[in-house]
């Protein structure tokens, strides 16, 4: 391994768009004497990035990435309290998100580690569809990503998005009646439990928080 200060006295750089590579990275090729290094980038300016520490990031997708999203839903237990749908829904999903991004600051959003840029899962914060002026956020993660406190700190970090990029006062997110596991960490994130909510289908778990 090697840095680039080492090379800062004999080598010349050349920045310039990854272009074909990524859309969403560019690349800076080195060159000292006879070899030629490549340096791909991660480019933040144009990957619109909703939160980042130094645990993940949240940003939006890129097309490119529609088979991490599907991926994501292949896993049975990762969909065992979702609503059954097939990979051709998923792949539409995934294409009405990125259509999305172009229209406000709502949609379905990519969780990726800082460091490595491995996919930990997806986000979504969405108008709610069951009551006016309401807020609903949600999340999936990949199965090795469980058991590890970060659906707790992406709730937080979707409710803090949501307060700071609208209007809206109440934020809200529900769960099946079963999945406790997901009760707990609105919870730990800070929402209070209300009464169930009761649609045609039955009933969900149903959590709000609200701006201060």
């Amino acid at each position: 391994m090697f840095s680039i200060a080492e090379f800062s006295k004999s080598v010349t750089f050349h920045y310039q768009p990854a272009g074909n590579i990524n859309a969403g990275s560019c690349f800076i090729i080195v060159t000292g004497g006879n070899n030629l290094y490549i340096y791909f980038l991660y480019h933040q300016l144009n990957m619109n990035i909703l939160h980042q520490d130094r645990d993940f990031i949240i940003r939006q997708f890129l097309a490119a990435e529609q088979n991490l999203f599907c991926d994501l839903f292949e896993d049975a237990e990762v969909t065992t309290y979702l609503p059954y749908r097939s990979p051709q829904q998923y792949a539409e999903m995934f294409d009405i998100a990125l259509d999305d991004y172009a229209k406000g600051p709502f949609g379905r959003f990519g969780i990726f580690h800082p460091e490595t840029d491995d996919f930990i899962g997806m986000c979504l914060a969405r108008n709610f569809a069951d009551i006016p002026n309401q807020i609903e956020i949600g999340y999936t993660l990949s199965k090795k990503y469980w058991g590890k406190g970060i659906a707790t700190k992406v709730s937080r970090a979707l409710v803090n998005y949501c307060f700071s990029n609208t209007d809206g006062n109440e934020v809200v997110a529900v769960t099946d009646l079963d999945n406790l596991g997901s009760q707990k960490v609105l919870e730990k994130a800070g929402f209070k439990r209300l009464e169930n909510l009761k649609r045609a289908d039955g009933e969900m778990a149903y959590y709000i928080i609200k701006r201060t």
